[in-house]
């Protein structure tokens, strides 16, 4: 099948790298399009981001940031780490980032045909605004404290303000942005072992009866310090998994305490700043992908498969290099931490080229047909794993499965799960116009109450129309 074919009818625009593009129909009740290649990639991205979360809901989220064998650490279970370290960690996120980045320059182009360049931004933020708040809703009440959905809308509000540079800018930008602070902290690591392996020569030297310096004493000295604050927070680290462990096996309060916990620690740590700073930086690329026309299908097969294997070149080496590094258990991941976010954009590239590769064909879209119902259907999938995991699998008050399973069993169960949820999507998208939590969210951002089914008669060009 042509990229040619698999382009949906509408609005042409010229990119700033002069590739014509169409830009998707309205589709949805509130106006907004689709593109069935999005759909695709979207719907793959959000099922696989259960096989990042699984762990985390059925098992220590505090452990994840630490040593992953906490989980189990049979044979089978380190083989499904591998296959999930390398080949997926990172770039079901990825991808839902480069999409959002594309659905911004969607929207916010169509917007600008009929607003001002304030009343697109404003109309902009306020639909991200709603989805942060959705975020919170998923964190407090719906109780995972890995939620994306806030940190996608601040990230969001970031990346708009960049949305109408050209793609080369756009990249560059966003690589800048990625690398600035991985880079800064694998120059950090580095420079820990270094000093490491500093004082080591120089413990070496005083055992051996030889007088020291002042500046190696002082030297020696700040090692000593540094390497007991360590050890202070990989105790602290240790005794907060047991915490949680502890908690989330016990009462319903204690399962929800936890939860909450958990997300008050990921905002003291500061990491939510890191978390908002990668999303708004692959948004960027996103959107400089779509700019070019190579997220939606619209390159040729060579320049596909000239991707993918590019991508992958760059990408496995390095993953498996950090995999390694990270099985070593000692935390010395200095240079392959400062290449993680290189190596996980090129993965994520790669899996961008390989999937158009197979909607090219006749069998491959086929194949991936099911995934666009996926895609229509995603903010609702991504709370349905929440409801299943969080509320039915692993807690006190459901299974009790928590702590139970290894890597290969959560994989496993993730499998089963988004089996389940495909096979629901599909059956939806059927009869409704729109998925619930879409809904929702589009009715609180539109000020008024959608159409949520279709209607049984067909409206222009033989497609349901919204009831």
């Amino acid at each position: 099948m042509k990229p040619e074919t698999r382009r949906a009818a509408g609005d042409k625009r010229m990119t700033d790298a002069g590739l014509t593009v169409a830009l998707p129909p309205p589709a949805e009740p509130d106006g907004a399009p689709r593109l069935a290649t999005l759909d695709i990639l979207r719907g793959i991205a959000i099922l696989a981001i259960l096989f990042m979360n699984i762990n985390g809901m059925g098992g220590s989220l505090h452990a994840f940031f630490g040593d992953v064998r906490h989980y189990g650490w049979t044979a089978a279970d380190q083989a499904s780490w591998w296959v999930r370290e390398v080949l997926a960690n990172g770039t079901a996120r990825a991808l839902l980032e480069m999409l959002f980045g594309a659905g911004m320059v969607i929207l916010t182009d169509r917007a600008a045909t009929h607003m001002s360049k304030w009343q697109v931004f404003r109309s902009y933020a306020w639909r991200n605004i709603v989805l942060i708040a959705f975020g919170l809703i998923h964190v407090f009440v719906l109780l995972w404290p890995g939620d994306i959905l806030h940190t996608y809308g601040i990230a969001a509000l970031v990346a708009a303000l960049f949305r109408r540079f050209r793609p080369r800018w756009l990249i560059v930008f966003g690589l800048l942005l990625s690398m600035f602070m991985l880079l800064g902290g694998g120059a950090g690591i580095t420079v820990s072992r270094m000093q490491e392996r500093q004082a080591t020569e120089l413990r070496v030297k005083r055992d051996a009866g030889q007088s020291l310096t002042t500046i190696e004493a002082k030297t020696l000295g700040n090692a000593d310090k540094a390497a007991g604050e360590r050890a202070k927070r990989k105790a602290e680290d240790k005794q907060r998994v047991v915490a949680e462990d502890q908690a989330r096996q016990g009462t319903a309060g204690q399962w929800v305490r936890s939860a909450w916990d958990s997300f008050f620690f990921i905002q003291a740590m500061f990491l939510e700043i890191l978390f908002v700073w990668e999303a708004a930086s692959t948004m960027l690329i996103g959107a400089a992908l779509y700019k070019l026309g190579i997220l939606q299908g619209a390159r040729s097969m060579s320049f596909y498969a000239k991707l993918t294997v590019i991508s992958y070149a760059t990408a496995l080496p390095l993953r498996a290099l950090f995999a390694y590094d990270l099985t070593r258990f000692d935390g010395s991941t200095g240079l392959s931490q400062a290449t993680s976010e290189l190596a996980r954009l090129a993965m994520t590239v790669g899996h961008v080229g390989l999937i158009n590769m197979a909607l090219a064909s006749v069998v491959g879209s086929r194949l991936l047909k099911p995934f666009e119902a996926a895609g229509r259907t995603a903010l609702t999938i991504y709370i349905l794993q929440t409801l299943i995991c969080v509320f039915i699998l692993y807690p006190p008050w459901g299974l009790g499965l928590y702590g139970q399973q290894g890597w290969a069993s959560f994989m496993l169960t993730a499998l089963a799960v988004n089996a389940l949820l495909l096979w629901w999507a599909n059956w939806w998208v059927k009869d409704h116009a729109i998925a619930p939590v879409e809904w929702a969210w589009r009715s609180a951002v539109a000020g008024r109450r959608l159409p949520f089914r279709l209607r049984a008669h067909e409206g222009r060009g033989g497609e349901p129309v919204a009831a």
